[in-house]
Parts: C-alpha cells; sequence; structure tokens
C-alpha cells in the first residue's frame, strides 16, 4: 500500500470496542473529489476483505488487517472519485461471499421526516420508524430507525452479526434524535433488536424495537422484520359506512352491544390446550358472534405483550398484534372478516402505562425517555408500572401515531381506552407526599388531559367514522362532551357507577332489594351526562369476584331466573351494552385465561336458556328503535313506576324521541320470586301491546308465566297515563311490551 489511511487509530480502537458514536464517519468509502478513496471495514469475523467494483464486478483492491479485531482498510490505488462497490470477504473456515456494505448507503429518513419527527409531530411516524423492506440505490434490504437522542451508541443486532452490537452501529440524525441504518440483503422475518450504550457509555440491555410490527412468541423477546405491507381487504363499503354515520350523527344513535372476549380463553384446542389462532376466530368466534346478534367484538389488549397473566394490560410491542395467534396479517383477515359479517372490532388500547421488563420502554436509552424520572410521577405503584411523560412531545407522538396507526392499517372501529382516570389524576391510588401538584397545586394531570383530547380530536377527524371509548371510573365531568365544549372528547365511557350499583342490588337476596331500591334507579340521575356503555365487563368475574351466575342469590333456578331478569333490565336500560364472554350462556366459574370457557354447559337446558335469551335480547334490541335511538338524551327515557319499593318492581319507557312516531317500549321488572296477577301498569296509548321479551318463558328456562303474545290496555287511568295494562309478572323476570300499529 502507497497511500498512508488517514483514519485516525483512536477511532478504529473506539469501533472495535464498540463506543463510536458516528460510525458512518470513521466506515465505508471515503476521500473523493480528487483525493484518494478509502474503504474501512469492521468484520471480526472475516480472515479477508477486498472491495468489488459493482459495474463490473472486478476486483479493485483486497483492504488490508489494520486490527487484530476485524477492522480492515485500505487507500485504494488510481482511485480519486466515489464509485458503487460491493465486499468480498472470507472468513477463516469456510467459502467467501458478496455483499454491500452497510455503509456505503446514504441516509434513510429524508428531511422533512426528520423535522416532523424532530417536532414530534409526525402522525405517520410508524411509516419511518421500525424496520422497513424497502430498495435503496436498487438494492433491496431493510431500513431500521429508532428514537433514541441520548444514547451514545445505538446499534441493530440479530443472529445476522451474531448479536454482536460492535457490527453494525447506526447512524444518529442529530436534529431528531433518530437513529438510522440500511441493512442491504436482509429480508422479512429476521430477527433483530437494538443495543444501546447509555450515554455515559454503559450497555444497556438490549432492547425491543419501539415500532416493531411483528415479535417472537413470548417468552421470546425479538422484534421479527415484517414493516407495513398493503394488506388485502374487503370492508370498503363498510369503512365509507361508517364514515357517512360519524358525519350524519348516526354513530351516538344506532344499536350498540359489544362480546367483549379474550382472545386467549375464548376457545383452547382440546390437543394440548393451544390457542385458536386468528384465522380459526374467524371462522368460529365471528360466525358466534354474528348468531347472538352482538353488533361489536371488544377484544382485550392484542398488541404486544410479555405477560400472560397481564391479559395483555401490560404491552411491550404496541405496534405488533401479539404472535400468540398468528401474523399481523393474519390478524387482519380476522378483522376483515368480522367487517365482512356486519361486526365492529374495538381494541382496549394501554396509553397509561407500561411494564418495567428490561427490553421496553423503561430506561431506553440509559435515560427516562418515556417515562418520568420522579416515581412520584412516573410509576403506578399497583401495578408496578411506568407512566407515558405526556408533557414530552415526542412521546404524545408515539402514542398519538399508534392509535392512528390501529385504526387506518388495521382498519379498527374504535379503540377502548384503558384506565383513563389512572392518567387523568397525578394523586390516583397515591397518599399525601407520594404525588406532586400541577404548576396551579392541583392534582388534574393536565399533560395527560391535553393528550387525551388531541387523541380523540384526531381520531374523530381522521379515523373515518372510527370511536373512542373511555374507562374512566370517576366523577370527571364531560369525558364524552367534544374538546371545543371543554371535555375530553371520548364518543362513550364506561358507566362503571350503574355497573357496581345494580351488581351490588342483584347480589342481595330478594327479600332485602326493598332496602336498595335506590341502587337501580340512581343510575337514572346522571344517566344523560355522559354518553355512557353499561359494561359487564371482564374485570367482574376476576380475582374473587365470582362469575356472573355466581354472583345471583338463591337455589340454582332463582340464580338462572335473576340473571336472565337482570339482562333484559340492562338491555332495556339507557347507554350501549357490553357483557363479557361467557356470562351470555352464565359460566359458573371464574373467567380463567389460561383456558377456554365451559363450553359443554350448553348441554344444560338452563345455561342454553340463558344463551336463548341474550341472542333473542340482542335481536329485540335492534329490531325496536325505542331501545337505542335516543340512549343518551331524556326524551328517550321515562319512567312509569321506579317507587314499587315493596314489591322490587320497576317501569319504565324507552322512545325514539320523535313526538310524532315515539314508537315506545314498556319494560318492566319484578325482582323478587312473588308472581304477581293482575298488577297494573300505566301505558300512554291504548290497543293492543304485543309481548316481546318473556325473560320467565319456558324456551329460556323459566316458569312460563306471563300474559301470551300480548294484553290489550284498558282505558282505565294509572299512573298518571290515560290507559293501562293488567299484566301477569311472573318471578325473578323482565318483560318488553309495544304497542300495535293501527293498520289504518
Amino acid at each position: 500500500m502507497t497511500q498512508a489511511l488517514t483514519v485516525e487509530r483512536a477511532a478504529v480502537e473506539s469501533i472495535v470496542r464498540g463506543d463510536h458514536g458516528d460510525p458512518f464517519a470513521v466506515l465505508g468509502m471515503h476521500g473523493g473529489n480528487g483525493r484518494p478513496v478509502e474503504v474501512r471495514v469492521f468484520l471480526p469475523w472475516a480472515a479477508s476483505v477486498s472491495v468489488i467494483d459493482a459495474a463490473d464486478g472486478s476486483e479493485v483492491a483486497a483492504l488490508d488487517r489494520i486490527h487484530d479485531g476485524g477492522f480492515f482498510a485500505a487507500a485504494l490505488p488510481g482511485r480519486t472519485s466515489r464509485f458503487r462497490y460491493r465486499l468480498r470477504a472470507a472468513p477463516r473456515d469456510g467459502a467467501p461471499t458478496e455483499f454491500h456494505d452497510v455503509y456505503s448507503f446514504a441516509y434513510v429518513l429524508g428531511e422533512l421526516d426528520v423535522h416532523l419527527l424532530a417536532e414530534g409531530n409526525h402522525l405517520r411516524a410508524w411509516e419511518k420508524l421500525g424496520a422497513h423492506p424497502l430498495e435503496l440505490g436498487g438494492v433491496a434490504g431493510v431500513s431500521f430507525a429508532v428514537w433514541a437522542p441520548n444514547a451514545k451508541r445505538v446499534s441493530l443486532v440479530g443472529p445476522f452479526n451474531g448479536w454482536d452490537g460492535r457490527v453494525n452501529p447506526m447512524r444518529k440524525r442529530q436534529e431528531c434524535g433518530v437513529w438510522e441504518i440500511f441493512m442491504p440483503h436482509m429480508t422479512v422475518g429476521e430477527l433483530y433488536k437494538f443495543e444501546l450504550l447509555d450515554p455515559h457509555g454503559n450497555l444497556l440491555p438490549l432492547k425491543l424495537d419501539p415500532y416493531a410490527f411483528h415479535c417472537e412468541h413470548p417468552p421470546a423477546t425479538a422484534a421479527v422484520v415484517h414493516g407495513t405491507p398493503e394488506l388485502e381487504w374487503s370492508d370498503g363499503e363498510w369503512i365509507a359506512e361508517r364514515e357517512r354515520a360519524l358525519q350524519n350523527g348516526d354513530c351516538l344513535h344506532s344499536a350498540m352491544t359489544v362480546y367483549e372476549v379474550h382472545l386467549g380463553s375464548w376457545k383452547r384446542h382440546d390437543d394440548g390446550n393451544r390457542y385458536f389462532t386468528y384465522r380459526e376466530m374467524a371462522e368460529t368466534l365471528v360466525p358466534y358472534v354474528k348468531d347472538m346478534g352482538f353488533t361489536h367484538i371488544e377484544v382485550l389488549p392484542v398488541h404486544e405483550f410479555p405477560f400472560d397473566g397481564s391479559w395483555g394490560y401490560q404491552p411491550i410491542g404496541l405496534f405488533a398484534p401479539t404472535s400468540r395467534f398468528g401474523s399481523p396479517r393474519d390478524f387482519a383477515h380476522f378483522v376483515d372478516v368480522c367487517h365482512r359479517h356486519g361486526i365492529g372490532v374495538i381494541i382496549d388500547w394501554v396509553p397509561g402505562h407500561f411494564p418495567t421488563d428490561a427490553h421496553g420502554l423503561g430506561y431506553f436509552d440509559g435515560t427516562h425517555l418515556y417515562e418520568h424520572a420522579d416515581p412520584r410521577q412516573g410509576m403506578h405503584m399497583d401495578w408496578n408500572t411506568l407512566i407515558y411523560n405526556y408533557g414530552r412531545r415526542e412521546v404524545q407522538n408515539f402514542l398519538l401515531a399508534n392509535a392512528l396507526f390501529w385504526i387506518e392499517y388495521f382498519h379498527i372501529d374504535g379503540l377502548r381506552v384503558d384506565a383513563v382516570a389512572s392518567m387523568l389524576y397525578l394523586d390516583y391510588s397515591r397518599e399525601q407526599g407520594q404525588w406532586i401538584p400541577n404548576e396551579y397545586g392541583g392534582n388534574e394531570n393536565l399533560a395527560a388531559i391535553a393528550f387525551l383530547r388531541r387523541l380523540n380530536e384526531l381520531v374523530y377527524t381522521q379515523g373515518r367514522g372510527a370511536v373512542t371509548i373511555a374507562e374512566e371510573s370517576t366523577a370527571w365531568p364531560m369525558v364524552s362532551r367534544p374538546v371545543y365544549l371543554g371535555g375530553l372528547g371520548f364518543g362513550f365511557k364506561w358507566n362503571m357507577g350503574w355497573m357496581h350499583d345494580t351488581l351490588q342490588y342483584m347480589s342481595k337476596d330478594p327479600i332485602h332489594r326493598r332496602y336498595h331500591h335506590n341502587q337501580m334507579t340512581f343510575g337514572l340521575l346522571y344517566a344523560f351526562n355522559e354518553n355512557f356503555v353499561l359494561p359487564l365487563s371482564h374485570d367482574e368475574v376476576v380475582h374473587g369476584k365470582g362469575s356472573m351466575i355466581g354472583k345471583m342469590p338463591g337455589d340454582d333456578w332463582q340464580k338462572f331466573a335473576n340473571l336472565r331478569a337482570y339482562y333484559a333490565f340492562m338491555w332495556g336500560h339507557p347507554g350501549k351494552k357490553l357483557l363479557f364472554m361467557g356470562g351470555e350462556f352464565g359460566q359458573w366459574a371464574e373467567w380463567n385465561h389460561d383456558k377456554g370457557l365451559d363450553w359443554h354447559l350448553l348441554d344444560n337446558p338452563a345455561h342454553a336458556g340463558v344463551q336463548r335469551l341474550m341472542r333473542d335480547l340482542n335481536l329485540t334490541l335492534k329490531a325496536l328503535p325505542g331501545l337505542w335511538k335516543q340512549d343518551f338524551e331524556w326524551n328517550g327515557f321515562e319512567w312509569v313506576d321506579a317507587s314499587d319499593v315493596d314489591n322490587s318492581i320497576f317501569s319504565f319507557l324507552r322512545k325514539t324521541g320523535d313526538e310524532a312516531d315515539p314508537q315506545p317500549v314498556l319494560v318492566v321488572s319484578n325482582f323478587t320470586p312473588l308472581p304477581h296477577r293482575g298488577y297494573r301498569i300505566g301505558v300512554p296509548s291504548g290497543g293492543f301491546w304485543r309481548a316481546h321479551i318473556n325473560t320467565d318463558a319456558e324456551i329460556y328456562g323459566g316458569s312460563g308465566c306471563g300474559n301470551g303474545d300480548g294484553v290489550m290496555a284498558e282505558a282505565v287511568e294509572h299512573h298518571g297515563r290515560p290507559y293501562s295494562l293488567c299484566l301477569n309478572l311472573p318471578p325473578l323476570a323482565t318483560l318488553y311490551f309495544t304497542p300495535e300499529r293501527s293498520s289504518g
């Protein structure tokens, strides 16, 4: 070699040690523009390395080993202009291979992307961050980009480089703190992680890509190269109709009954308790939900999570559908089949916290990047999880982009946002001295409030009809009111108060219910303050709370009668409806995430009767607009009698809100085991009132007491109404009636 190298020895040593923060300044091709061209390579496994001219395949020069650790370099004889090249390297024992030099490729991120990421305003960040198969300079490979502004060095590692973080250190884009690299020849399906040095040069645990689109099956923790390939959809009309419903305001004024599902335990295979896959659930779960008449499936969190026992509520890969049930393409197929069957898909979305697993977001670049540094702000003591720093623009960007990703890429119809109360209050589940007040001395988390408002604005302006639902258990005002009116902007809010009150009432022995009558009526004092969903969720059938049927008092017959009467009362009550799987047929056991539901119980007529009732309730609700059209307005509800305390009887009317054609539905519930013959109920009109639901019908497992097809109204004033019905009220039962329309 006649030309002296310009690379400094200290830089070579730093590359070999793996602590150089700017590898592209050292590795690859340098010089040109009239200066001698050098090529520098770090390949610890290589015995020899040559430079090949990509234009004609000729060998330009063999590189010199200038460091025993595997650093090769040479000034190329006669070359003063840069050119496209490849490397030919031979291992110590084996045949040589030829490949493109990783450090010969230009930037991955464009200037606009860098600018938007620096602003924390790149709402389609998933298109640039993470791993994306693409062509760069005519060469196929995969681009990688990760935000780690405080790291001293970030490297891509995996089986392709022996998990050696020294081999493929990445380039840092200083403007936005994102590290990037293009890996030629890499393909879909390869495993990878990121290796980082903290600001002081200390090695951190290997990290999962925050934007990983596919992950290994837990407990393995590597990301899998997948990208965001175009998916196959057949739901164009579904999405268009969803968008029209939003524009017309119909998304709030439509029938909505939600079947909440934990995908890992709805059913399991008999051989080895194996999971059903996304595609198998498309073939089994979806037809079941359609047959049962539910309008939506809500799935417990499907983004990747490490611990089965968290049910997905401690997510670690927010952009990756869990690989427990298949690939991202398989999940998209499941959603598409749901839409094909006329069923919406809601996912539980968890922006409130994340787990402390070493390969996750916590202390990501050696600093508290995603979470607050102070545990009084950054740690949920109850769950031992970390809290996002919502005041950091890049963290907000990460979460907002994720929300839009699920809606846009996977066509999700709604996000049920988990644990909103824990986000809103700085003192959530904390004692005095364990939290830090906001700048005004209050307990409101102002950054989280701003984040939630921005989230809802984006979903309702860019989500093409997708909705948001808050799990919020406090009296925070205007959760489901628009941001421009001062609300948080959610479309719906879970009514946790209604759930607690009514379940407490139903758990009482009927002889004592007269003393707790207000627990069934209190919810109407605030029923129209929010757009409520009535939730009987997974949280009510775990941790020793018992199953839904197990909460009911009395012998087995009374338990089933109570449950049927309660479900029909709920389906008649204002608010959208949600029921966790297994509740629809009265599963005895508490939910166990490690096994499937007890489907064999349907061989028992009592369980089959509950299931049949639930199907009929869903179909009846859809058929009677009075039961759903004005769920959130006073003009859709009217008490007939809320004061029959001694008999524990409740009666009310549901209406469409159209004064000219109210289409009322009379709902009557008797929550004692005593039948009442000749019980008079006031109604607004005469004629024949047809019976639609009687939860004591024999087909549901009841005694068969009732009113046949219906009852003629008599011109007898009662309950302040000009007509009345003389009814037979079955024991522990709920009845629905509607007036027959005159043929004239």
